[in-house]
């Protein structure tokens, strides 16, 4: 064989990439799929309709039920448990049972809980002890129970920067420089404070369109998409939120708390906002009016199409 299963280990199947290791009181069923130097600890169970990609991290204590696909570069921790029935009952099946996708390079922290039918995107990172019950996106930081975005992978894998470096323009976190911000004029007296916008002086674009972003719960995250032509241009009037700028190669993490800087986002921008403050009001000017098919909303897409335009 060109992997190894310890002497007692039992691997039922003969869908084993080349270098995995498969150790001691660890099953594997006839119908799992496993990729090339993987490394499943001693403890480990996997059922039949499972795959599993190349250089797999499984720690122990973790069953891998029907429906589970685990992508390349995947870890997973101690004790983490994935569910696949919604309703589970004692000797009632489902028809099927919901799979949870993890994407390449995510990974899973001790004795997380991931609910079923859901998909955690590539390279994201779920704390220890999360309960998963919606999807993750690419990149993102979750943590608690529920679990909740508090950050964003950078391009190294580790936590985007949250201190802004020297220079930075006030309301930056993480940028590492200033290319994308762009100051408004603000005024105050005694009498308050205004804004002021020359559509055609101050910004990159003339809008066609403009909307506002409110009422959005701290735990909730809007964006998540990016735009094939379209241009935006996002200042936070009230309170504040958190954006990250992704053009397919640099990440970003930027904090909007002024209205007096705002944040332009060209197209082919994968942008997505979270931790908005309960009082948050977030503005956006839009080069061109809605058009449904200038989205993409999968961020595998996202990139295949940055890809192709070199």
């Amino acid at each position: 064989m060109s992997y190894f299963v310890h002497p007692q280990g039992i691997c039922e199947t003969g869908s084993v990439g080349d270098g995995t290791t498969i150790w001691a009181f660890t099953h594997v069923l006839p119908g799992a799929v496993i990729g090339a130097d993987c490394n499943l600890n001693d403890h480990v169970f996997v059922e039949n309709d499972v795959v599993v990609g190349d250089r797999v991290t499984v720690k122990s204590g973790v069953q891998l039920w029907d429906g589970v696909r685990l992508a390349d570069d995947v870890f997973v921790g101690p004790n983490v448990t994935f569910a696949n029935d919604r309703f589970p009952r004692s000797k009632q099946y489902p028809e099927a049972f919901l799979p949870v996708e993890v994407g390449q390079g995510a990974s899973l922290g001790a004795g997380a809980v991931i609910l079923p039918g859901l998909r955690i995107g590539m390279k994201a990172m779920v704390g220890a002890g999360a309960v998963v019950t919606r999807d993750v996106p690419a990149n993102a930081i979750v943590v608690g129970n529920p679990a909740r975005i508090v950050g964003y992978v950078g391009d190294d894998g580790r936590p985007v920067d949250a201190t802004p470096p020297a220079g930075t323009t006030a309301g930056s976190e993480g940028v590492g420089d200033d290319s994308l911000l762009v100051p408004l004029h603000v005024a105050t007296d005694m009498r308050g404070s205004l804004t002021a916008i020359e559509l055609a002086r101050d910004l990159p674009f003339v809008p066609r369109r403009f909307f506002a972003v409110f009422g959005v719960p701290s735990k909730d995250v809007r964006g998540e998409h990016a735009h094939r032509e379209c241009e935006q241009v996002l200042v936070c009037l009230r309170g504040s939120v958190m954006c990250i700028v992704d053009d397919g190669t640099t990440r970003r993490q930027v904090r909007l708390d002024n209205p007096g800087v705002a944040l332009h986002m060209p197209a082919m921008t994968w942008g997505t906002q979270f931790m908005y403050s309960d009082d948050a009001v977030l503005g956006v000017f839009a080069s061109h009016e809605y058009d449904q098919d200038d989205y993409i909303r999968d961020y595998d897409t996202f990139l295949r199409e940055v890809a192709a335009r070199g």
